[in-house]
């Protein structure tokens, strides 16, 4: 090591002047150093020399070059003029140069790019955590310490890291480097924030009440530790890959972060909370696991650690330290047996919608017997249809393997016409109800026009809604449609083409709502003379309100636990499991329900049926008369 001396003069009328020291060398290159001069004026208290050390000024440090070593000693001058405790940052000459002979070979990741070099670099970083003056290394030594183990992290030495783990599975690489370099941080003086490309440390002395908050490669981290001095949190890069992972269906997704601390009492209870960013996405309803480095065991644990909630995506929570990170699952979350629930829902109600179309075809003119009948089972059939429809795409594109993209999207653009045409058409049935039930007297509108009117509003309407939200998302996939779920796409709040379907469903489902209170409220009214109807006229709108009041809270409360089942991820376990079922069931059998409540369940129907059967059956009789 060569030593350089110079003089220069200062003004001893400044306060604490500063020198700056200007070093150039042959190649041309620079290195500049600030010096503080602290001047001792008369009157002023300071310690005076003693052995080695000069007169210091009283409130300051004297700092002075350690002999046959690397570093400095430092030694402060206390306020009342006498000398405090010596302080000494001397390494060993010849592990310092290790140190820099480790930093200039590391730098250089070719040179090392071998499993011996590489399982040689981490047993020397391996060696110097056990020598007794590590803790007064300086801060040239650390920062050395820690660019070496950093440039180990490099991505061009990967195939080294793997290689090394296969010829010694005994002894995992990486778990050395990790135990070694997280001994290292807690022993040593880290004062400040230490940034490498691979590997970024930083210090908080917490106080006893304030949590201490670190901050790694963009990875904040919170501890609570009472007892705690000094917490240091370290981010390792790329380490992840190295360390052996034992489960199959999960993978990292996150750096490795180490938290340490230097506490009075290590029986201290500890609080840390680490908000991870995630190096893959998460996608909806896989699950993640916050784990943490078992040194007894030898894996990645989850002993201690939880993962907040999927809102939160990379927030886990532990109650000790150690070097954490986060596993996410492979695949998502399923739920057991619910695409067989479906295919059976769809069978059943589209049967249940064929026999229902059918009843009404040979019924007609039995049941319709009044403009507001014509209207209620017009209604039905329309409602019917769309749900057919949109039940048999739903079964199609759910049976077939693989769909080209155009059947896909034909599919999605069939689904999303037909069910919102068939709240339409619902909201058609009521509004109809309510003008002949409260104007009726005032303003006497043609079945005609409410035909007109219901195709309008039925399907011209709907079809507006699809072409405009598929030609703003130009039809493609993840903006329109989403070809997982063969539905469309929910990207947040209020964003996505699924809420062109959600909006006007909640909408229409309100409206009804309201309808139907104004046109109940108005029958509980006495009806002047001049407003009365016959009795087949009011039966005939008691039978639309009816089935109004039983179709509407069905099909709105379905895609509201539709609505749920986007929201609630399956990670959170029980609840959305729950949801996700009542969602399928209700939907599935949306068909079955339709008839059971305008075929079944209408009196006027049965009674048609009843006398249709008699009919035939007395037919039939007659007929074995003459032929006797």
């Amino acid at each position: 090591m060569t030593v350089f001396s110079a003089q220069t003069f200062v003004s001893c009328t400044s306060d604490n002047p500063t020198v700056t020291c200007k070093l150039t060398n042959r190649c041309n290159q620079t290195a500049t150093k600030d010096v503080k001069i602290i001047l001792i004026k008369v009157g002023d208290k300071f310690c005076p020399s003693e052995g080695d050390w000069t007169d210091t000024k009283a409130g300051a440090t004297a700092v002075m070059k350690c002999r046959d070593t690397v570093g400095t000693r430092e030694r402060p001058c206390n306020v009342d003029g006498t000398w405090g405790i010596e302080t000494s940052f001397c390494v060993n000459l010849k592990l310092d140069t290790v140190l820099s002979k480790a930093v200039s070979v590391t730098n250089n990741t070719k040179t090392i790019n071998s499993p011996a070099n590489l399982e040689t670099s981490v047993n020397v970083i391996k060696t110097m955590k056990t020598k007794p003056e590590i803790t007064s290394y300086d801060e040239t030594t650390v920062n050395d310490f820690l660019l070496s183990s950093s440039n180990l992290m490099d991505l061009s030495l990967e195939s080294s890291w793997t290689r090394a783990d296969e010829q010694n599975s005994s002894k995992h690489l990486a778990e050395n480097y990790l135990s070694s370099v997280e001994e290292m941080i807690n022993k040593v003086d880290i004062k400040r924030q230490t940034k490498n490309p691979n590997l970024e440390v930083v210090s908080c002395n917490q106080n006893q009440t304030a949590p201490c908050r670190n901050r790694v490669f963009n990875n904040n981290v919170t501890l609570t530790s009472p007892g705690a001095v000094s917490i240091k949190t370290t981010g390792f890069q790329h380490l992840d890959r190295y360390l052996p992972n034992n489960n199959s269906k999960y993978s990292p997704n996150s750096i490795v972060i180490s938290t340490t601390r230097l506490s009075r009492n290590k029986a201290d209870r500890v609080k840390i909370r680490i908000d991870f960013n995630l190096e893959r996405p998460r996608p909806r309803n896989t699950k993640i696991k916050c784990v943490f480095w078992s040194k007894d065991k030898h894996e990645w644990s989850e002993e201690g650690c939880r993962w907040a909630d999927s809102a939160d995506k990379g927030v886990c929570e532990c109650d000790h330290l150690s070097a954490f990170a986060i596993l996410m699952a492979k695949a998502p979350l399923e739920v057991p047996y619910l695409d067989e629930v479906t295919y059976i829902g769809l069978s059943v109600s589209i049967v249940s919608l064929i026999v229902c179309l059918a009843v009404e075809l040979i019924l007609w003119r039995d049941v319709v017997k009044t403009d507001t009948l014509h209207l209620r089972h017009c209604a039905h059939v329309n409602i019917s249809v769309c749900l057919l429809i949109g039940d048999v795409c739903f079964l199609a594109s759910s049976l077939s393997g693989e769909l080209s993209e155009v059947w896909c999207k034909t599919f999605v653009v069939l689904e999303h016409f037909c069910f919102l045409a068939m709240f339409f058409w619902m909201l058609c049935l009521s509004s109809i109800l309510l003008h002949k039930t409260v104007y009726l007297s005032l303003h006497g509108v043609g079945k005609t026009a409410y035909l007109r009117f219901s195709v309008v509003v039925g399907y011209v309407c709907p079809l507006l809604i699809v072409v405009i939200t598929f030609l703003a998302n130009n039809g493609e996939e993840g903006r329109y449609y989403s070809k997982e779920t063969r539905w469309l796409v929910y990207n947040g709040t209020l964003k996505g083409s699924i809420f062109t379907f959600i909006i006007p469903v909640g909408i229409i489902v309100f409206v009804n709502v309201f309808f139907m209170c104004l046109v109940i409220m108005r029958l509980l009214q006495p009806i002047k003379a001049a407003q009365r109807v016959t009795i087949k006229e009011k039966n005939s709108a008691k039978t639309v309100i009816r089935s109004v009041i039983l179709l509407t809270p069905v099909f709105g409360l379905t895609w509201g636990f539709g609505f749920l089942v986007i929201l609630i991820d399956l990670s959170n376990g029980t609840v959305a499991y729950a949801v996700n079922y009542i969602f399928t069931i209700m939907n599935a059998f949306q068909g079955l329900y339709i008839f059971l409540t305008t075929c079944v369940g209408d009196r006027m129907g049965v009674s048609a049926m009843s006398s249709s059967v008699s009919s035939v059956d007395q037919s039939c009789k007659d007929d074995d008369k003459m032929k006797k």
